[in-house]
């Protein structure tokens, strides 16, 4: 296990766990539901970069610790002064970072405002019965600037993404489920263990062919078709004069997990 602290000697904002593969990343704030201020940001920005950066690991897992996942921006440092948001990623370090690995939020409790909006920017969510999600910025005279009014309408209907973002209305994650928000449904308190048991069966597949998926996902969101399959095919290319390829053969062949390099 892998935590980190900060230069006061404190417990940082963000603390860091390896689990064989899969990076633990954890909001540290449970007094302040591990609401976002310029720490975390900063904690979670460098974790994505640790995540991607580290051929040993080959998924991460955003969670928050004390039960809830994150209440979204810290208003209190905000009117400080402080800002959520690090360059070239976007609020948090991460809703405008482009991560190569897959990346799995595990919620419990509340994930509200730029709480919610760290989960729509990750890959897979895996929820805890009782968690709740919401965008009520609205209420505070804003919007959800973090990703929520972008990727929402996308990932769900569009009135009813729009009904969500127009009243800031919460909804459980039974419900997030049944919208397609929230991949699957776990017991209150097993939703990082749910998390990490699905990064280990991702991380069993070619490193190199799960981060060309990612690449292309991003790359056709709102592009032609036309362009979209152009990139793709410049990736499957190179996929197939990968070792991960030969390698994923032979393993076919001999029948045997496969062993990747990333190469």
């Amino acid at each position: 296990m892998a935590g980190t602290e900060n230069t006061e000697g404190t417990a940082a904002a963000v603390r860091t766990e390896r689990h064989d593969g899969t990076l633990l990343i954890t909001v540290d704030r449970p007094k302040a539901r591990n609401a976002v201020n310029a720490e975390v940001a900063a904690g979670i920005a460098a974790a994505v970069d640790e995540l991607d950066a580290d051929p040993a690991l080959r998924a991460g897992v955003l969670t928050g610790a004390g039960g809830t996942f994150s209440a979204g921006m810290d208003l209190k440092a905000a009117g400080r002064g402080e800002s959520a948001h690090v360059e070239g990623g976007g609020f948090a370090g991460l809703t405008e970072a482009a991560v190569d690995k897959p990346l799995i939020a595990a919620v419990e409790g509340f994930a509200m405002g730029g709480g919610f909006e760290l989960a729509l920017a990750c890959d897979v969510v895996v929820a805890a019965g009782g968690a709740t999600f919401a965008l009520p910025e609205v209420k505070r005279g804003l919007i959800a600037g973090g990703g929520g009014a972008v990727r929402l309408p996308k990932r769900i209907p569009h009135h009813l993404a729009m009904e969500l973002l127009l009243t800031g209305r919460s909804i459980e994650a039974e419900r997030a489920r049944e919208l397609g928000v929230v991949n699957r449904v776990v017991a209150d308190g097993t939703a990082v263990t749910a998390a990490l048991e699905l990064a280990t069966e991702i991380s069993r597949n070619a490193p190199l062919a799960l981060a060309a998926v990612k690449r292309i996902v991003r790359r056709a969101d709102g592009a032609p078709e036309s362009e979209a399959f152009s990139a793709q095919r410049g990736e499957i290319h190179a996929l197939m004069g990968s070792e991960d390829f030969a390698e994923g053969a032979r393993a076919f062949t001999e029948r045997r997990s496969p062993n990747w390099s990333a190469r």
